[in-house]
C-alpha cells in the first residue's frame, strides 16, 4: 500500500510537499503539554514528521520523549533543525512493527495518514504500546474529506466506536483553540488504556 511505504513519505519530505506541517506545536497540544507535571513519563510521538511537539516537550524537561517515523528524511530534518535532541530517541521504524512501553502517546496528524482499513490495527497497536493506565492524547479531524489520499478524516461517532472498547474516552470534543485553517474541524481527545 503506497500510503504506508517509507519511500512514499520520504519523497514527500524530500520534495517539501508537507502541507500538513504548520511549523510549530499546535495550540491544543501545547496547552495540554503545559499542564503535565511529571517530567519522568515516557512519551512517544509516532509519525512525528518534523516533530515540533518533541522539541517543545524536550525543552520543557520531558527528557524521556521519543520520536518515531517511517521516513528517515523527516528524522534527518528534525535532527538538523534541533541537534540537541538525543539521537537514540529518534526511532526510524514502522509503527506497526515497533515494540516499547510508554506512559503517553501523542497523536498529531499520524492517524489521518493511515488508510481506513488499518484503523483497528492502529488502535490495537496503541493499546499494546501503552503501560497500564497510559494515555493517548492529541487531535483528530472531525469530518470526512472528499479525496482518496491522506489526510483521511472521520466523525466523533466513528472514533468513539473505534476507540471505545479498548480505551476510556476521557475527553473528545471540538478543539476550541485550533489554528485558524482548522478551526471547528478538529477534535481534541484524551484516551486512557483500559486495564482489561
Amino acid at each position: 500500500m503506497s500510503d504506508l511505504s517509507s519511500q512514499y513519505w520520504n519523497q514527500l519530505y524530500k520534495s517539501g510537499h508537507t502541507v500538513w506541517d504548520i511549523g510549530y506545536v499546535s495550540t491544543p497540544l501545547k496547552m495540554y503539554f503545559d499542564q503535565l507535571t511529571d517530567k519522568s513519563i515516557r512519551i512517544l510521538i509516532p509519525g512525528a514528521g518534523n516533530a515540533y511537539e518533541a522539541e517543545y516537550l524536550f525543552e520543557k524537561g520531558f527528557s524521556e520523549t521519543y520520536v518515531l517515523d517511517y521516513a528517515a528524511e523527516s528524522l534527518k530534518s528534525f535532527q538538523n533543525r534541533y541537534p540537541d535532541f538525543p539521537k537514540d530517541h529518534l526511532l526510524n521504524a514502522d509503527f506497526f512493527e515497533y515494540h516499547g512501553q510508554y506512559d503517553l502517546i501523542v497523536e498529531q496528524t499520524f492517524f489521518s495518514s493511515i488508510p481506513l482499513e488499518m484503523r483497528q490495527v492502529y488502535v490495537d497497536k496503541m493499546h499494546k504500546l501503552l503501560k497500564p493506565g497510559g494515555k493517548v492524547a492529541g487531535l483528530l479531524f472531525g469530518h470526512h474529506f472528499d479525496f482518496h489520499e491522506p489526510p483521511y478524516g472521520g466523525t466523533e461517532n466513528e472514533y468513539r466506536s473505534l476507540f471505545g472498547q479498548q480505551f476510556k474516552i476521557k475527553i473528545m470534543n471540538t478543539a476550541h483553540n485550533s489554528i485558524k485553517p482548522r478551526a471547528g474541524r478538529e477534535l481534541f481527545f484524551i484516551l486512557q488504556k483500559n486495564s482489561s
